[in-house]
């Protein structure tokens, strides 16, 4: 959005990526007002809810694409979000090189597409198995997982079967996807879209994450977490944006989100 450009450049010394919108306005524009922000309209996270309103119609258009258009395209748009999220990247190639997340999510990519053909699933289980032991990252072929999806670091990230991930979702190093069940049915997290995790965290259970949910470091969530709210702690604990807190200043109120 061009009205947030300049809270985004503020905003990437800090956490690259970084998009906030209160009300449908910028912090820049909500700061020359004194109207509180509409709570249902706060957005904290990577990219603000009512951008995803015409996804279903995107998709559609892109599915009667060429495939090797389409998947040259995802490749495109997981390395620039690497880049914009990561302040150590310097371009697209030393990316494409260098992140294991990447490596880990591409590796995944194509074995969930092997995945849905029932004759495949053992491959696909054998590629999931040499990313994971190539990159420390270990993705089930099942998990579903949305587009500019990020792993910083990458090492030591568990994400389950059933587990279901949206857009815009980053994840630093250590974070779990786990059940707390031995039945075959849901049993993993569903994560809604920018949503960050921070290093360590686990999420346990078929519990649901709302849009803009962000998870502090080492924290333990087994209880749903509402959309634009902040968790921190074991077990974990979500609080709201207060009526006039600014959402750029409430991503840095909780020191352990970004350990």
């Amino acid at each position: 959005m061009s009205q947030a450009s300049s809270v985004v450049g503020a905003a990437r010394n800090a956490l690259p990526g970084l998009r906030l919108v209160a009300g449908g306005r910028s912090r820049e524009d909500a700061a020359h007002t004194d109207a509180p922000p509409d709570a249902d309209h706060l957005c904290v996270g990577i990219r603000c809810r009512h951008e995803h309103e015409h996804d279903e119609e995107k998709r559609l258009a892109e599915s009667r694409r060429p495939w090797w258009v389409r998947a040259r395209d995802r490749v495109l748009e997981d390395l620039d979000a690497a880049v914009e999220r990561d302040p150590a990247a310097t371009s697209r190639a030393q990316m494409a090189v260098v992140s294991p997340g990447l490596h880990a999510i591409w590796a995944h990519r194509v074995a969930h597409s092997m995945w849905q053909k029932e004759g495949l699933r053992l491959p696909a289980r054998v590629l999931s198995n040499v990313a994971r032991t190539a990159t420390g990252v270990e993705i089930h072929p099942g998990a579903t997982i949305g587009r500019r999806f990020f792993i910083d670091h990458g090492m030591g990230v568990v994400i389950g079967e059933t587990a279901e991930v949206g857009d815009d979702v980053m994840l630093y190093h250590g974070v779990t996807l786990g059940g707390r069940t031995l039945n075959k049915g849901k049993r993993h997290p569903t994560l809604g879209n920018g949503i960050t995790v921070g290093a360590g965290a686990k999420i346990l259970g078929a519990v649901e994450l709302g849009d803009g949910a962000q998870i502090g470091a080492n924290s333990v969530v087994v209880k749903d977490v509402p959309g634009n709210h902040v968790a921190t702690g074991i077990p974990a604990r979500h609080r709201a944006l207060a009526d006039r807190e600014d959402p750029y200043e409430a991503m840095f109120a909780e020191p352990a989100l970004w350990i």
